[in-house]
């Protein structure tokens, strides 16, 4: 698999993403349902949205390497997040440490949903490739 990132403009380097993603030579793709802050029991957390972002980042952890795919080569990341201002104000020091960890380099979209499942606040989709 060859991946190449795109961003044309100096302040991308300021942010955790890039502007897009090409890749060749494909085996696979995964297509990962949105990951929230489930327990294995299937019961959804009503901790804060911190706490809830650590439990997803494991939970998208395991699936992808239970699928037999690497972390490194998540080409989208899509965040779904009831707050914004919250996801920016509590959880940048967990997402941030988490792509770096990784060496995500991954096309993003960052969006405010009116409501997610049950309690949760924070939902992370990706696209993984090997």
């Amino acid at each position: 698999m060859e991946k190449r990132t795109i961003d044309p403009w100096k302040w991308g380097e300021q942010t955790n993403s890039v502007q897009a993603v090409e890749v060749k030579n494909v085996s696979g793709t995964l297509y990962c349902s949105g990951q929230v802050a489930i327990d294995e029991h299937g019961i959804p957390s009503n901790a804060d949205m911190r706490t809830q972002l650590i439990q997803t980042i494991q939970n998208l952890e395991t699936l992808i390497n239970e699928s037999g795919y690497e972390m490194k080569n998540i080409v989208r990341l899509n965040v779904y997040t009831t707050s914004v201002q919250d996801f920016f104000t509590s959880c940048m020091d967990i997402y941030v440490p988490f792509i770096n960890k990784h060496n995500i380099k991954q096309a993003a979209t960052l969006l405010e949903v009116k409501g997610l499942f049950a309690t949760l606040s924070v939902e992370l989709e990706a696209t993984v490739v090997k």
